[in-house]
């Protein structure tokens, strides 16, 4: 656990457009506390983690800071004080609507029942569900996970792609329900179950993360889902939708999303997915 700190965001050098109309919903309350709120996941590498130093850091987590900075500028706040608030998947979207938190960061999927709850941004990342598996019993496939116990993240869209994806393709699995990625990750290197099932990127970062024991670990290429990301934010907010659909929408037109992939992907390569490269081409909205 670590405690919120505020960070002095310094204005961009490209202007943005200020908020001329009266101010209501987030951005009023942002106005008037000179605060912003960031909800985290701690344990989400490479898109939401803490390092080292307990400072919350990542993919999704630098494009939320981003948009902080640009809803100071478009307020004209000199000094916006941002929280970082932890959240889980259990807790994640309870906290936008009671209004613990401004902006969900972390690896949030999309999807038309969430949205009966929550808004979303523009699309930040593109990716599938995936294995984590050990070399010696290698889950590389779907159909490798017939018979297999596989760990799953409670409230997450991988229970219910898994179970569907299993269904179409004939394949029976026993799936292990578990509170959180670290402990699937546990369950895994104890022998508890056979791998474990998470997005791509979550897989990605517990490898890299990974400080225990040596193991050699290997994560599916193959992938039994599609998982279009977006930051969460409150529901029926369009003018702080807007400015944080401005901020996405540069990141990528002008490429200065690429340094943030690299920073956090560059052991997988330099080059991200077709499937990832082309949300930054269709979100790049012009102005």
């Amino acid at each position: 656990m670590f405690k919120p700190f505020a960070i002095l965001f310094v204005a961009m050098a490209i202007p943005l457009p200020a908020v001329a109309k009266e101010l209501t919903g987030t951005l009023a309350r942002i106005s008037d506390t000179a605060t912003m709120t960031l909800g985290v996941r701690t344990d989400q590498p490479p898109l939401s983690f803490v390092s080292s130093d307990g400072v919350p850091v990542g993919y999704s987590v630098e494009i939320c800071n981003r948009i902080a900075t640009d809803v100071g500028e478009a307020l004209g706040l000199r000094d916006l004080n941002v929280e970082y608030v932890p959240v889980t998947a259990d807790t994640r979207f309870d906290a936008i609507e009671d209004g613990a938190i401004d902006l969900l960061c972390g690896a949030t999927t999309k999807t038309l029942t969430r949205a009966e709850r929550v808004g979303f941004t523009q699309l930040t990342f593109a990716t599938g569900g995936g294995f984590l598996s050990l070399e010696g019993n290698t889950i590389e496939r779907l159909r490798d996970a017939r018979g297999k116990r596989v760990a799953v993240t409670e409230a997450t869209t991988t229970i219910e792609a898994l179970n569907d994806a299993a269904m179409r393709n004939e394949v029976a699995v026993e799936i292990v329900p578990v509170a959180n990625v670290d402990a699937g990750f546990e369950a895994l290197l104890d022998g508890s179950v056979d791998a474990l099932a998470a997005d791509q990127p979550v897989l990605i970062g517990k490898v890299l993360t990974h400080t225990g024991t040596a193991a050699e670990f290997v994560v599916s290429s193959e992938l039994f889902s599609f998982e279009p990301y977006a930051l969460a934010l409150p529901r029926g907010d369009a003018d702080f939708a807007l400015l944080a659909d401005r901020t996405i929408s540069r990141l990528f037109h002008d490429g200065q999303v690429i340094p943030i992939y690299q920073r956090y992907f560059q052991q997988f390569g330099n080059r991200p997915p077709q499937a990832l490269a082309a949300v930054w081409e269709l979100m790049g909205t012009p102005e």
